[in-house]
Formats: C-alpha cells, structure tokens, sequence
C-alpha cells in the first residue's frame, strides 16, 4: 500500500523516550531534559518583534522562490562581519529550514543509485534525504580514537565508481566536534581528486566556543568557504539564532549551481516562509547579536557544568566538544548498552537523555548523547539523579 523506502526509514528512538517524558510529566513528575536538540531559549525579542511588523505590514505572500534579495545579501554580509571572506549574494539561496535545504542538495546533486558517503555517528536525518532521490547512504565509521572524525584513509577505502561526494558536518551532532581546517582541506583535495562533491553542514557554525584547544587552527576558522568556493554549505537559523520553529535556513554554493537549483526550489517549496525571512533579517542586527553571543556563552557555562558532573560520577568523555550543544558521553562502564541506559534512566530516575543507536551503529552501544539545552538548576538536579542511578546499578550488580 505504501512505498517501499519507507522500510528503510528507521524512526528516532529518542522519540519514543520523549513520550515517554511526556507521559510522566502528565502525572505529575519532574523530568529532566538531556534528549532535547534544540535551544531552550526563545527566538530574541527583537526577532520577534520584526516577525510580528511582518504581519502587520501585509508580508505574507510568496517572494522569490531562492529567497528575499536583502535577506540573501544581509547573509552574504554575514560570512565577511564573520569570517572575513566575500561572497556574492546571488549564490546565497534561503531555504524552509537546513533540511530543505538538504532535500535541494541531493536533488541537485545525486542521481539514482549514486552514493553518499557520510560520517557515523552522524544526524540521522541526513540518509533519509539521500534515499529519497534514489541513493545510497554510505556510512563511514568515526571513533573516539579519531576524535570522531572520519580520516582521509577510510574516505578513500569507502570510496566506489558510484560514489558521488560526501557529507560533512562542523561542529556535529551528537559529538559537537568541529574538523579542523587543516583535515577539511585534506578531505577537500579526496573528493575533487575523486571527481566528486563535498556538502558540509554548518547548522551549528555560531555555537562555537571559546577555548579551542591549544595549537588547534579552529581560532581564525569559521566556515569552509574560507578554504574553497566549490563547497556546498548549508546552515540554519535554528541553533545559533534560535529560530527552530519558524523553518528557515540557507545554503551557499557555487555560481553555476544556483541556477541549476533554482527550478528545483520553485517547484519543491514555491518560496520559504516570507514572515520568517523577514523576521530573519533582524537577527543580524546588532541588539539581536547582543542576545545570540550570550546564550552561546551561556552554551559554554552548560557545557563545562555538565562535563565536569558526568566526568567526577566516573563516565568518559572522550571529546570535549568544540561546539554545539551536545556531550557524547562513554556509558560502558556501567555495562549497560546506550538503549537499556536511558530506558532505565528515564524509568526509574525520570531524566531524559538520547541512546547512540539514533545516530549509527559505530560503537553505539557504548555511547549516549547528553544535549545541554536546559537550564543551569536542572542540569544540577539531572547530575543528581544521575548519581543515584549509577550507585544503585553498581550495588546491584555486586
């Protein structure tokens, strides 16, 4: 009755922990959030109020299937205030959020059967769209010896006539790793010396933080535009400007290729959201950068809060991570795999955090993702409940 590729269409687990979230709370329980990617922060009111001028001044008609031409130019803006690099408007595309942009990409890029490579672990998310034109999603495994990020060797070795390009994500989910400038030229030089394409996601590029390790080349790095023109970027207002719900993103690509995508998003989506967009050109605006430069510092506080937490209860964190809003935390030492940790988690302690298996399968019973998108007192309480639950399993099983 209905397709085939919806066999091949997991559903996220995390979800499923998420009801069940929900269904304590219905009864009246406290649940800690560790499961949730997605900022906790409202959209800044300076955002909103423009979104709300957009209303009242009538925008709320379709624009221009690639985006309104000052957002496109304001983005463009963006990548010379932040990075220092020009880049002209017109290969700026808007989008109804990063994964509208994805599905652009691989309609754009990818034919039947052509493969994918991209990293494990990794957004689930991301092979879904590749299997909708046809393609195959190729994992190709990330450990923590590598800093979970795939190495040039294991490119190459996953590497067939059919494969088309790579997919790339910097910083990540779930590790927020972020790759160095160095290994993305690196993996740059692969894939055009193999004839194919690299899109990199960049959906968390603001979220970066302040204390990149000493030596490392990610201080003056901000975008892989800084190192080719010929890289697809796609990126979102939803993490570092905190505009989850109103579904807008970008993407930046080569000239060539904007007018090759442009029939694409006109038939696809017709135009992106007109009240986002015009919502969207005031977060750049300096009172809203204001807000977005201190909730990524308040990101950071979380982040050394929670790691220094999970860390002195005895769990491994093998990478710090350099960006994002995610722990991607070590678990085996309680010998329990990733799953039966956060069902037991959430059973018996009401705290909610995300299995590995929801991101591949490399080494995913080891690991389990903690998102520190909740606040400062319920981390504290999460760390808490946290101990008990590790002292109790270890009693146990003496």
């Amino acid at each position: 009755m209905y397709a085939d590729r919806l066999q091949e269409i997991a559903p996220f687990r995390v979800m499923e922990l998420m009801e069940r979230a929900k269904e304590l709370e219905s009864r009246g329980k406290r649940v800690v959030h560790f499961e949730v990617g997605e900022p906790d922060f409202a959209t800044a009111p300076s955002v909103i109020a423009a979104g709300q001028r957009a209303l009242a001044d009538g925008h709320t008609k379709y624009t221009q299937a690639l985006g309104l031409p000052e957002l496109r130019a304001r983005i463009a803006d963006y990548y010379l205030d932040n990075a220092g690099i020009r880049i002209a408007s017109e290969r700026v595309v808007v989008t109804s959020g990063a994964s509208g942009g994805l599905l652009l990409l691989c309609g754009l890029l990818l034919n039947a059967d052509d493969e994918l490579l991209m990293s494990d672990p990794g957004y689930p998310c991301n092979e879904v769209f590749a299997r909708l034109t046809g393609a195959k999603p190729v994992k190709v495994a990330a450990d923590a010896a590598s800093g979970f990020q795939i190495s040039c060797a294991a490119v190459q070795a996953a590497w067939t006539p059919r494969t088309r390009g790579l997919l790339l994500a910097s910083p990540a989910n779930p590790t927020g790793v972020m790759i160095s400038a160095a290994h993305l030229r690196d993996l740059l030089a692969l894939c055009q010396g193999n004839q194919g394409v690299v899109i990199l996601d960049e959906i968390y590029q603001g979220l970066v933080y302040d204390d990149q390790p000493d030596g490392s080349d990610l201080a003056g790095y901000r975008t892989g535009l800084q190192l080719s023109s010929e890289i697809f970027i796609l990126n979102s207002f939803s993490k570092y400007f905190g505009m989850t719900g109103w579904r807008l993103g970008w993407m930046v690509m080569p000239e060539d290729a904007v007018r090759a995508v442009t029939p694409l998003a006109q038939n696809l989506f017709i135009s992106p959201s007109s009240i986002a967009q015009h919502a969207a050109l005031a977060a750049f605006e300096p009172e809203a950068m204001v807000v977005h430069e201190q909730r990524r510092k308040t990101f950071q506080q979380r982040r050394d809060l929670l790691a220094r937490g999970l860390q002195a209860l005895g769990l491994h964190i093998p990478v710090l991570p350099a960006g994002a809003f995610y722990l991607y935390v070590d678990v085996s030492s309680t010998g329990l795999s990733s799953t039966e940790f956060c069902w037991r988690l959430i059973d018996e302690y009401h705290v909610a955090a995300t299995p590995g298996s929801d991101f591949g399968a490399a080494e995913a019973d080891r690991y389990v993702r903690f998102a520190y998108t909740t606040g400062e007192e319920d981390i504290a309480l999460g760390l808490e409940r946290l101990a008990m639950a590790l002292q109790r399993w270890a009693e146990r099983c003496d």
